[in-house]
Parts: C-alpha cells; structure tokens; sequence
C-alpha cells in the first residue's frame, strides 16, 4: 500500500483537528486507541461475521469498505503519533475466517497500547491489510475510498462537525 502518501493525507487532517479544537495532542492517546477499537467493532457489526444466530446478509460492500477506512485513519494517525512511518509490513498469505481475523486485530491493538513497538505496529498493518483482502478489497479500492472519505472529514470540519 502507498504508506507514505497515506501518512501525509492523515498528518493533515490530524494537524487540523488539532488546531481547530485547541486540543493538545499528548492527552489523546487512549481516545485514539479506544477509536480504533469502535471503529472495529462497527466494520466487523456491518460485516455480520459473528451474528451466527442470525439469517440477515451482511451490509452492502461500500458500507463495509467505508467502515474499513474509518478503522484505516485510526491506525494511520497511531503510526504517526508514534513515529511508525517508516514501516513495512510483510503480506501475510495465511488465510483465516474474518472471526479469527477480527480477534488478531482486537489482540494487536491491546498489544501496541501495552508494548508500543514498531513491531506490533506493523502485526497490526499486517493483520488489517490482511482482513482486507479477506473482504475482497484491492489496494486501489482502500485508496480511493479513504481519500474520499478523508475530503468528507474536511467537509465535517468545515462544517462544526
């Protein structure tokens, strides 16, 4: 994935915010991690992968992916809240039902708020890359849908959101 350009679009943004609320930056942490995990839960509540008492289909794929980048700005500001720019994530090619993947996303988030590591930053881009190719997402489809989705973060600003 085009880290690099990632990292830049979301430096912005989270530069914004910042400026605009008055907020200071080295209170957040905990809300960002806490974010990461909402964030998550509501992609894997839209994927249904865990509902197994229930019939309902899952959401409709542009749902799912929107969710998929609301979860991507949270782990792209981590990144660079910690100085974890320079990544490199290996691709995984272990493939594992979107339950199992969901957990091993929850555990590597608890485990980069306990043990901050380059390291652990990059199990986390692993697993998340991985989970979104299980959804059948292509690395173009992720770009596209967060740099539209960022503009609309923009437009919230612009708007008092």
């Amino acid at each position: 994935m085009r880290l690099k350009e990632l990292f830049a679009v979301q430096k912005t943004l989270n530069e914004r915010i910042v400026a605009e609320h008055g907020l200071d930056p080295s209170t957040l942490r905990n809300q960002k991690f806490l974010a990461l995990l909402t964030e998550l839960g509501e992609l894997a509540n839209e994927t249904r992968c865990f509902k197994y008492w229930s019939t309902k289909p899952p959401s409709a794929r542009d749902v799912i992916l929107e969710e998929y980048v609301d979860c991507l700005h949270f782990i792209l500001t981590i990144g660079l809240d910690n100085g974890y720019t320079n990544v490199r994530p290996e691709p995984t090619t272990e493939v594992q039902d979107l339950n199992t993947q969901f957990l091993n996303l929850f555990l590597a988030v608890n485990e980069l708020v306990s043990f901050s590591s380059l390291n652990s930053y990059e199990v986390l881009l692993e697993d998340f890359s991985a989970l979104g190719r299980t959804l059948g997402f292509t690395e173009e489809d992720v770009i596209q849908a967060y740099m539209q989705k960022n503009q609309i973060n923009h437009q919230r600003q612009d708007d008092n959101y």
